[in-house]
């Protein structure tokens, strides 16, 4: 019987040490989940944009667009994982994309929680897990 328990306990301990089985621990670090939607690691809320492709490999949003809808720009070490993959911008750097969907914030929402760039044009949403 002891046996039996100190292999049970091994093997909870194991658990417990690898929570990669978690959807959290699919997400990259700049991206988290707050109220069904996606934000950015400061809170911020994230969009799509219609009129990028899933799946591409690319984002359509660039200069004056990405001035108003900044990309979510991946950080130094960051991998892609589960539904999280990474987009080549047009300049050569490097875009988070959730489903294969670049991520965007946008520049008139101020603080976490804003979400005033859902429907904006009828191409832009908020982005979901």
């Amino acid at each position: 019987m002891k046996l039996h328990a100190s292999a049970l306990a091994i093997g909870l301990l194991a658990f417990a040490a690898f929570p990669a089985w978690s959807a959290d621990a699919m997400m990259p670090a700049s991206i988290k989940v707050a109220d069904g939607m996606l934000t950015g690691s400061n809170g911020m809320t994230l969009y799509t944009f219609d009129k990028d492709t899933a799946g591409s490999g690319k984002s359509v949003c660039n200069d004056a667009c990405a001035t108003n809808w900044p990309p979510l720009m991946v950080k130094e070490g960051e991998m892609a994982s589960g539904d999280y993959s990474i987009v080549t911008r047009d300049d050569g750097k490097k875009q988070w994309a959730a489903k294969g969907k670049p991520l965007y914030f946008w520049i008139k929402d101020q603080k976490p929680g804003d979400k005033t760039g859902d429907g904006v044009n009828n191409v832009w949403h908020i982005a979901k897990p």
